[in-house]
């Protein structure tokens, strides 16, 4: 199949994120634009997880001797630039022919952790080669045969990856109704599990979904740690029942997440369910956040709010669509920007500040009631 979608490569000129999607639209193909951009049903879980970083207001706070605040932290004995991440997200070449090569450089020169997808669309050691010693994620979407998750482990310890991402909460592909109208199907390959995929090209995600396991349990976390020897986080629990499941099982790390919204429309945002997760794990395990995150004051709500990574999704592959590598560093560039600002106006010097930061209920919030008690100071 002919695809042609965007080459950049250079410095893209935007004052937000939210102007990048705009942007984008214009260089990437109808079908896969629809694909990166769109949620699952109305869409209504998609815009809520932007609207609900409303629902907590930063109080600023100023005498604090707070100056040049620093966002670096060390992870996992990796120091990063900043508690912002790379989220895995299938198909980099949907937005620009470079694919993962340019994301994963993009990453690699800002200084953070790059989570590559199952469904990415260059092989696994290309983006290690890409990443030049940049600490490597690997999402993983588990397969219905033993032998496949063992040979896909192996590959992946065998390039240095450092914890596996098990997708918990995609064992069915959502309701794409934008994909549909599109007849969108995949133009392009997916090398790391192509062989498992006769004629992966040209498929619909529904067919990719297909071949993995929908029946997750316990008891494949437990497999998937002891296997592969590597801190195994589970993405997707929402609830502290999930959360208590996963750890239960050995997780290493939770990461909360709605898929940007792409699978259950009518589901909680993936902020206000952030909470309930942090109290639940009660930081006994490292929590990673996504979905919804376009500002710098997103980052700083969600640290706030429990989590230990934020990762950027959609932003970056507009981002990369837009300007390649170039344009993959300047989004976590941009977000750091704001979140530093932040971070000043609030009196926080320090990531680790910001994690102690109490954020105040919003009484002004119409999905709460209004609380005129809430606007007193502490």
């Amino acid at each position: 199949m002919d695809f042609k979608t965007s080459n950049a490569e250079g410095p893209v000129e935007f004052v937000n994120v939210f102007d990048l999607e705009k942007m984008a639209q214009k260089v990437v193909p109808k079908g896969a634009f629809g694909y990166i951009a769109s949620g699952a049903g109305d869409t209504f879980t998609l815009h809520e997880n932007i609207r609900s970083f409303n629902h907590k207001l930063i109080v600023p706070h100023s005498l604090k001797g707070v100056e040049d605040p620093s966002t670096e932290v060390v992870y996992d004995g990796d120091t990063l630039t900043s508690p912002i991440i790379m989220a895995p997200v299938a198909a980099h070449k949907l937005a620009n022919e470079q694919g993962e090569l340019a994301s994963a450089k993009g990453v690699s020169e800002f200084g953070t952790i790059f989570t590559t997808s199952s469904y990415a669309t260059t092989d696994i050691p290309e983006i290690t080669q890409s990443l030049n010693g940049t600490p490597q994620w690997f999402q993983f979407y588990y397969s219905k045969d033993d032998g496949i998750n063992r040979h896909i482990m192996d590959r992946v310890k065998e390039q240095g990856v450092k914890a596996i991402v098990l997708t918990a909460d995609a064992t069915v592909g959502g309701n794409r109704e934008v994909d549909k109208r599109n007849g969108f199907v995949f133009p392009v390959g997916m090398p790391i599990v192509q062989e498992y995929l006769p004629d992966g090209a040209g498929k619909t995600m529904d067919f990719v979904y297909r071949s993995a396991k929908q029946a997750l349990s316990a008891k494949d976390v437990e497999y998937i740690a002891q296997y592969s020897g590597l801190p195994v986080y589970v993405k997707g629990p929402q609830c502290a029942e999930d959360v208590f499941r996963a750890l239960n099982a050995g997780a290493s790390g939770i990461w909360v997440t709605n898929h940007g919204g792409r699978q259950l429309d009518g589901g909680p945002a993936a902020f206000d369910s952030l909470q309930e997760v942090a109290e639940a794990v009660d930081r006994r395990v490292p929590i990673v956040f996504d979905s919804g995150v376009r500002r710098g004051q997103h980052v700083f709500k969600a640290l706030a709010s429990g989590a230990d990574l934020v990762a950027l999704g959609r932003p970056v592959i507009y981002g990369l669509a837009l300007g390649g590598s170039v344009g993959t560093r300047q989004v976590f560039e941009k977000i750091n920007e704001e979140l530093k600002m932040v971070m000043q106006l609030a009196g926080t010097q320090t990531i680790e500040d910001v994690k102690h930061f109490k954020l105040r209920h919003n009484p002004y919030d119409p999905a709460m009631p209004f609380n005129p008690d809430a606007l007193k100071l502490d």
